[in-house]
């Protein structure tokens, strides 16, 4: 039996248009002697759709979609991904389509409700397997957290994804599927992407493959949700455990693998990119759905002459094409001839249009307003805010008039102190760095640079800073990068104890300060636009911390 793998691109709600996506891979799969098209999880609608499913006639829909898909459906099996049911017995499902009708559907068994998840509230397990005959073999479907199982969905809070291990996840479908008589599995997904997400799921579904015996062919979602990224990355498992075919990341990809009496047949290993590679890859892609998906003509990116804009721009170039980004230098009296410098060059590099705002005139005309106000009040951080914001408000004008939708710069590691202006460098409506740590910020940089040099290496080596007063550096305001990184990553990421952190080696000084400003920026990192998640545990779907919330942890 040969196997087509639709590794697609769908964008949630539309229903024709991931009907069309589907049937000309049918299509182009059929010539390329296919017997069956394995899709996404809810290919049919996007993933998540999240309380669009609580809208019955959005569920209809879905269900006429594939019904109308089923019907064009002749000389090739599909099974695709969609809601099935009616509000308060709605399943997320799989429906095999040939001869021009549904012969079978099947119901998600596990559904997972942690991190990123909450397919409880939408959906209804099912409990029966399905397994269909294809050119003459058995064939049983699992969907995604089938694989995965209770006990995992359980044990899978942030801290459990650093020291992960498939004993902790007892799967129940998949040897429910082989008890049915299924000869392969086949298992539509729609698995996010965050650092080193492929060897988890390797180390998954290589348990399902031995306790089965089932060769497992993995077929994921590629492309950009709103925060969540999917990388594609579907492979295909031998009964042993063995990968026998992985296919690329973060690009659409059609491809047909055969599955013989001994399993699947040869070997195409796509090569592994670097971790630096993969996280560039996933920020590239979140842009570029964010922004195709919702119809903005183009993004607008404020230089600084610092690293992170300098990474912004690089990925929305990257993504987009250089001329459907501009880049804008707003100096004040407090920013550096290089800072000039190397912004103007590094647009020039990439080829994207820049301009230059001063916004000396317009920061004078704020302080003759406010003048009788502060009189008599020292000078703090009152004035380097209203610079950021008018750089904010400019930003915002050039988005209303042109369309464009505006890039913050801002990185995790800044969100994670509330080191960020309100209506100043966090204006924007997409944070490409938002899930990205300093430290990982100067390594992306590095990264892009390999790939062609066009980054300044001054914007890499100088000390960073907001140049919102005189020789100010971050340092001034917080803990070096690489000790505020290690910290909020066992803190935000693992949930580990002030105290646990502290018995690692750090200072208790640096372990209070962080802990002391994460929880008060609570009301800032809320207000924050939604951007990319990469690691097990962003600021976004994930972090869902009260702002009111006078619980302070001991140490």
């Amino acid at each position: 039996m040969k196997i087509a793998l639709a590794q697609i691109d769908c964008t949630l709600g539309d229903l024709a248009g991931n009907s069309a996506r589907i049937a000309d891979a049918a299509q182009r799969a059929r010539t390329l002697g296919a017997d069956v098209l394995l899709t996404p999880e809810l290919s049919i609608c996007g993933y998540p759709p999240e309380d669009l499913l609580f809208r019955d006639d959005f569920v209809r829909a879905c269900e006429n979609a594939v019904q109308e898909l089923a019907a064009r459906t002749h000389g090739i099996t599909v099974i695709v991904g969609h809601p099935s049911g009616t509000r308060g017995h709605l399943h997320n499902a799989a429906s095999v389509l040939a001869n021009g009708r549904v012969v079978a559907t099947y119901a998600k068994h596990d559904l997972p409700n942690y991190t990123v998840f909450d397919e409880e509230r939408y959906f209804d397990p099912g409990n029966e397997p399905c397994v269909v005959e294809i050119a003459g073999m058995r064939v049983g479907i699992n969907i995604c957290e089938d694989v995965w199982g209770t006990s995992g969905a359980r044990a899978a809070r942030p801290a459990a994804a650093q020291a992960f291990s498939a004993a902790t996840w007892d799967a129940e479908a998949p040897r429910a599927a082989r008890a049915a008589g299924a000869q392969v599995l086949l298992v539509l997904n729609a698995s996010p992407y965050h650092l080193n997400k492929i060897a988890t799921r390797y180390e998954v579904v290589r348990a399902r493959a031995r306790e089965t015996g089932l060769p497992i062919v993995f077929c994921n979602l590629v492309g950009g949700q709103d925060e969540l990224v999917f990388d594609g990355a579907s492979f295909v498992m031998d009964g042993r455990g063995q990968v026998t075919h992985q296919y690329a990341s973060f690009e659409e990809a059609l491809a047909v693998v055969e599955i013989g009496p001994e399993g699947p047949v040869g070997t195409d290993l796509a090569p592994e990119p670097s971790l630096e590679a993969m996280a560039y890859r996933a920020l590239c892609v979140g842009v570029r759905d964010y922004v195709r998906k919702n119809g903005f003509p183009g993004v607008l990116i404020g230089l600084s002459g610092g690293i992170d804009s300098a990474i912004t721009l690089c990925v929305a170039a990257d993504a987009l094409g250089p001329d459907q980004v501009r880049a804008v230098m707003m100096p004040s009296r407090y920013t550096a001839q290089m800072s000039l410098d190397d912004a103007a060059a590094l647009a020039a590099n990439l080829g994207v249009p820049y301009s230059v705002l001063p916004i000396s005139g317009v920061y004078d005309a704020f302080e003759g307003t406010l003048a009788t106000e502060f009189s008599g009040l020292a000078v703090d951080t009152t004035e380097e805010n209203l610079q950021s914001r008018i750089r904010g408000t400019l930003l915002m004008a050039l988005s209303n008039k042109f369309g464009s939708i505006v890039l913050t710069t801002g990185n995790k590691s800044e969100m994670a102190m509330g080191y960020a202006t309100l209506y100043g460098d966090m204006a924007g409506g997409f944070g490409v760095l938002k899930d990205i740590s300093k430290t990982l910020v100067y390594r992306l940089s590095h990264y892009r640079n390999s790939v062609g040099p066009v980054i300044p290496e001054r914007i890499i080596t100088r000390p960073p800073s907001a140049e919102l007063k005189p020789d100010q550096t971050d340092q001034d305001s917080l803990p070096p990068y690489e000790v505020l990184d290690a910290i909020m990553e066992m803190y935000v990421e693992q949930d580990m104890a002030p105290s646990a952190i502290i018995g690692k080696g750090f200072a208790r000084a640096d372990v209070e300060r962080v802990v002391r400003l994460l929880t008060v920026s609570e009301y800032k990192r809320r207000q924050a636009p939604v951007g990319v998640r990469i690691t097990p545990r962003g600021f976004g779907k994930d972090w869902r911390y009260p702002i009111t919330n006078r619980y302070r942890d001991k140490f």
